[in-house]
């Protein structure tokens, strides 16, 4: 699976651009910052121990950890790994694809603010969390609106005048998670949506 590289240079202006030129900007003051009560919300449901899939600088492991459960990160991004250590935060700079440890033991796997999209498949990446998730563990998953259905591009971020190299990503709302989660040996245990944001947890069959 092909890994993204964060810009060198992240400003206010970041946008995830499809190369059907459509444009999304990217929330980095909730990325950069500490979890918000609708993160918090989530983090509730959460049993340890919990591995955050895109992690980013981590603020779901420190809220996690500040709670006092076991937490880590897994981010292919060496930027985003940097500032998560630089803060504390248990981070591994890896590929979620790549040998982890707890392999079999996770109690709940995090794949949030658009991580689903990472590799542009999301079937394989929700299959690779059962290989992770211990056998009555469980996948929280943030989704689009629904309605949006689910859909592979080609994207890069960019800002500043500067772009990453296109990779492959998705796209996929809430209606779509349904059938994702089946054909990765998962269920659809509840949805819920917070602050125009829209997630579901996934259990095993």
């Amino acid at each position: 699976m092909n890994r993204v590289p964060l810009l060198d240079a992240v400003g206010p202006d970041l946008l995830l651009r499809a190369d059907d030129g459509s444009a999304m900007g990217m929330n980095l003051q909730r990325w950069l910052g500490h979890a918000s009560p609708d993160d918090e919300g989530l983090l509730d449901r959460a049993v340890g121990p919990v591995l955050d899939v895109g992690c980013g600088p981590g603020r779901h492991v420190a809220a996690l950890s500040a709670r006092g459960v076991m937490a880590m990160g897994v981010d292919a991004s060496p930027n985003a790994v940097q500032i998560a250590t630089d803060n504390g935060v248990p981070v591994l700079r890896r590929s979620i694809f790549d040998a982890l440890p707890g392999t079999g033991r996770w109690g709940t796997l995090l794949i949030l603010d658009g991580s689903i999209g990472i590799g542009g498949d999301p079937k394989a990446l929700l299959a690779r969390g059962v290989e992770l998730l211990h056998r009555r563990g469980r996948i929280l998953v943030e989704a689009g609106p629904p309605g949006s259905g689910s859909r592979r591009l080609n994207a890069r971020l960019e800002a500043g005048g500067k772009a990453t190299p296109w990779f492959p990503w998705a796209l996929v709302g809430l209606d779509a998670v349904g059938g994702l989660a089946q054909s990765a040996g998962l269920v659809v245990g509840e949805t819920w949506e917070g602050d125009g944001r829209w997630f579901a947890g996934l259990n095993r069959i």
